[in-house]
């Protein structure tokens, strides 16, 4: 018996089940990471306008991993943002502002080294790190977008990782490569 993936069409009846059965459980998940009410009204809200406008290309097999993961990633970048208002805030207000600059050029120094790394990758290899990092789909939905077998993709992350780890080795001493590798790559 032969099974096929079927993919979901979003179209605006399936936009409106969605946000009809999601809703409630990804606000109630964003609410607990943010702490806020508005503020994860927002996430959510920025989640499915996400999902309306890559509707045409998106390619879900399951709406519901899909939003709760977009939703997750969602409220970690809300919280890392917030984490780094709030630390430029304190900077400024205690008055450390040329260290607060030379933070800032190397942090942007660095995130300029890791797009560098990331567009020195193989086309597919970047095709399936982006897919995997920027877009957080999960390995079996990038293996179904680009034809190829789920161990092609852990193969093309891993070299992506290694690849990138090794450029961002020359730009700074490994405590902050770790750092660095942990902020952009795993969340």
């Amino acid at each position: 018996m032969e099974t096929s993936i079927h993919h979901i069409e979003i179209d605006r009846k399936h936009f409106e089940e969605f946000f009809r059965l999601y809703w409630k459980r990804m606000f109630s998940f964003a609410l607990k990471s943010v702490g806020d009410e508005d503020d994860a009204k927002e996430i959510v809200q920025d989640v499915f306008k996400s999902l309306w406008e890559r509707r045409s290309y998106l390619q879900l097999q399951d709406a519901e991993r899909y939003l709760l993961r977009s939703v997750k990633l969602k409220s970690l970048e809300f919280l890392r943002n917030k984490g780094n208002k709030q630390r430029h805030h304190e900077v400024i207000l205690t008055g450390k502002t040329e260290f607060y600059e030379d933070n800032q050029l190397y942090y942007k120094e660095l995130k300029n080294h890791l797009e560098d790394a990331v567009d020195s990758l193989p086309k597919q290899c970047k095709n399936v790190y982006k897919l995997s990092r920027d877009e957080g789909l999960t390995n079996k939905e990038i293996a179904t977008n680009l034809l190829i077998t789920e161990r092609a993709v852990e193969y093309h992350i891993s070299k992506a990782l290694s690849v990138i780890k090794m450029r961002l080795k020359k730009y700074c001493n490994i405590h902050i490569a770790r750092f660095l590798l942990i902020t952009f790559l795993y969340f």
